[in-house]
């Protein structure tokens, strides 16, 4: 009887798995890259927990690219990406497209030395905005029009670096720098290492309002030559970001490993996007969350023109793929397990204790 039960089982589930494998035909080698930031957390995890295989996808997965730069290029396929990047991209002229959503913003924090307590301790400081941010580092500008400070950073008393967010990070530890703007991993390694702290969030956009900020791209040639394969790599996208909801210290492990830091941040990394700073990651395409942070691009001077939301979003593939209803994943799968409100020690002892 219990040999019947396991075939019947085992039958079960391959059942599953090859119609996935089937749906996938096409051998094309699909090429994806992701910057280094926790906002782009479900292209590790898709590759590193086997999604993309389970799919039968054949993924090349590169991190720390220059997505845009290198679809303009022919070189790259699918990407995650700052939607500001794509829009300053896309008008001039790289084939990029969005075809789902990934982060809505949040976790892109200020972080600074411990003793500076306000905007006001900025001046006389190091700090690493970037180059021109002025110009182009949307988060420094929405805080500094908040904070009444000079966009500029030499007319503010800053002086200014530019630099990966990493080494960032490297220099403000060696007390090279005394603030620099980042994503995770690094405002959780300045909380755990005790080597700083956040002194804002930044959401995306003033106000604490959240618009769009990192998306799924895909080029232009790849949609029109392989449709099939977009629809299932968003399929796998979204299965990635239930994953990080569902599974926290599975993701968490995976996080730590492709960033090179304690698998404690990770935790930490996962919970403020899935908990602590709301259900900030999700592939629901919002054109009027797109259409907002346009108008905010538009209006602190990063985007040096407009452009129609139709021209560079495409619905069509994620409307063809079979994800499921974000909201009702939330509510029926997250809720009940990780409520919203939840501290971060809940969230670790119960993860821990039921080994999610």
């Amino acid at each position: 009887m219990r040999k019947r039960v396991v075939s019947v089982v085992l039958g079960v589930m391959l059942s599953c798995v090859v119609p996935l494998q089937a749906q996938a035909a096409d051998s094309y080698e699909i090429t994806l890259g992701y910057y280094n930031c926790d906002h782009m957390t479900a292209a590790p995890v898709a590759q590193m927990a086997g999604i993309y295989d389970r799919m039968g996808l054949k993924v090349k997965v590169i991190g720390n690219a220059k997505v845009p730069e290198s679809m303009a290029a022919g070189h790259m396929d699918v990407g995650y990406v700052g939607i500001g990047r794509v829009m300053r991209a896309f008008i001039k002229g790289a084939p990029v497209m969005v075809a789902a959503n990934n982060h809505l913003g949040g976790s892109e924090y200020f972080v600074v030395k411990n003793d500076i307590a306000s905007a006001a301790d900025l001046k006389g400081k190091k700090i690493m905005l970037g180059a021109n941010p002025d110009k182009t580092n949307g988060n420094w500008i929405n805080y500094a029009i908040e904070q009444k400070l000079p966009k500029n950073p030499k007319e503010a008393g800053i002086e200014n670096f530019a630099m990966s967010d990493k080494d960032a990070y490297l220099a403000f530890k060696a007390g090279h720098l005394d603030a620099f703007d980042t994503c995770d991993p690094w405002g959780s390694m300045a909380i755990y290492e005790k080597t700083g702290k956040i002194l804002t969030t930044f959401t995306g956009l003033r106000n604490q309002e959240r618009g769009t900020c990192c998306v799924f791209t895909v080029n232009k040639a790849f949609i029109e030559k392989h449709p099939e394969l977009a629809v299932k790599m968003i399929e796998a996208h979204a299965e990635a970001i239930k994953m990080v909801y569902l599974s926290p210290l599975a993701t968490s492990k995976i996080f730590a490993k492709a960033y090179s830091v304690p698998e404690e941040v990770g935790l930490m990394t996962i919970y403020m996007k899935t908990v602590g700073e709301g259900r900030t990651m999700s592939w629901v395409l919002d054109n009027e969350r797109v259409r907002a942070t346009r108008d905010n691009n538009l209006e602190i001077g990063i985007l040096e023109q407009s452009l129609e939301i139709d021209d560079f979003v495409t619905h069509e593939f994620l409307n063809r793929a079979q994800t499921g209803d974000f909201t009702a994943f939330i509510r029926d799968e997250v809720d009940p397990v990780f409520p919203l409100g939840i501290s971060y020690e809940e969230w670790k002892n119960k993860v821990i204790e039921r080994n999610l």
